[in-house]
């Protein structure tokens, strides 16, 4: 063999070395690259729908569930609240919440599979304070919520009055009942 050949072998023998070596380092390199797109587990359990207990919710009681690091209000309203439902709706900017992004099942009077419950998040869609459960029927305020940062004013459906701050009604997450007592929020439940 001659020395032409053996530099020849030796430099096809260090090329193929080298590229070997550089797919083992780029691919090395590459799958923890990859695998810090994928959401943590905490970030996944942030996201996840929750689950609920409402079978020992009083009429006229709110409760709070966290859902993706935002406050969720389930209300039973009582008779009370939903006989002032219809009475609001000249003074609502959307009664029928056609302005904005909710499931088919919140576009109706009560914003909610069961007019009993309301479910919704609890931020304003003003500038994201978190309004304050007024169940209280006044003169001058038919009950619902206020929002003590700019003092918009949602009915017992989260359906905003008219010449307020905020644009929207409040938001209705996707829900659905697991049973008569549960609830599942983040899901819509239908196919």
């Amino acid at each position: 063999m001659s020395s032409d050949e053996a530099d020849s072998n030796r430099r096809r023998f260090l090329t193929a070395a080298t590229v070997v070596v550089g797919a083992v380092g780029t691919v090395a390199a590459a799958v923890p690259f990859l695998a810090s797109w994928n959401p943590s587990a905490r970030a996944r359990t942030a996201g996840a729908p929750v689950v609920a207990d409402i079978s020992k919710l009083e009429p006229g009681q709110l409760i709070i569930v966290k859902w993706r690091g935002k406050p969720v209000w389930v209300v039973r309203r009582d008779a009370k609240a939903l006989e002032t439902l219809p009475e609001v709706t000249d003074l609502l900017r959307d009664p029928d919440s056609n302005d904005s992004s909710q499931p088919e099942y919140a576009k109706n009077e009560y914003r909610s599979r069961k007019p009993e419950y309301l479910i919704m998040e609890g931020i304003c869609t003003h500038l994201g304070c978190s309004p304050s459960y007024r169940p209280e029927i006044t003169a001058d305020f038919q009950g619902g919520f206020f929002c003590p940062c700019h003092g918009s004013k949602f009915d017992f459906a989260g359906r905003v009055y008219k010449g307020v701050p905020a644009p929207l009604n409040l938001p209705v997450p996707d829900y659905y009942y697991v049973s008569d007592g549960v609830i599942l929020i983040g899901e819509s439940g239908e196919a």
